[in-house]
């Protein structure tokens, strides 16, 4: 099973934390965080753009990960809204945690 840092930005902190708070309670994820705010620079319909955001960083398995894109999507206020995500290593037992901690 893998393990992933997912992560998406939001345009406040109520909507991150949010969007955190449900995914952990419905254990899509075993531990979210919140960072903010944060300068973000983008392209976007042909122009640059410039903002701040705020970034949720999600940590799940692999099982879980496409119900957390789902719920991700569904919650966030924008309609194409970032949704990355990358292999996480980590130490067994901090890795056997989250496993657990996002069995349904």
């Amino acid at each position: 099973m893998d393990h992933l840092l997912v992560t998406t930005t939001t345009p406040d902190r109520d909507s991150a934390a949010h969007i955190s708070a449900t995914a952990v309670a419905n254990k899509l994820a075993a531990t979210a965080k919140v960072h903010g705010p944060i300068s973000s620079f983008w392209w976007h319909l042909g122009e640059q753009g410039e903002g701040e955001e705020w970034q949720a960083v999600f940590q799940t398995t692999s099982a879980r990960y496409s119900d957390l894109e789902a719920h991700i999507i569904a919650e966030h206020p924008w309609n194409k809204p970032e949704v990355t995500s990358v292999r996480l290593g980590g130490s067994q037992p901090y890795l056997a945690w989250l496993e657990s901690a996002t069995t349904p």
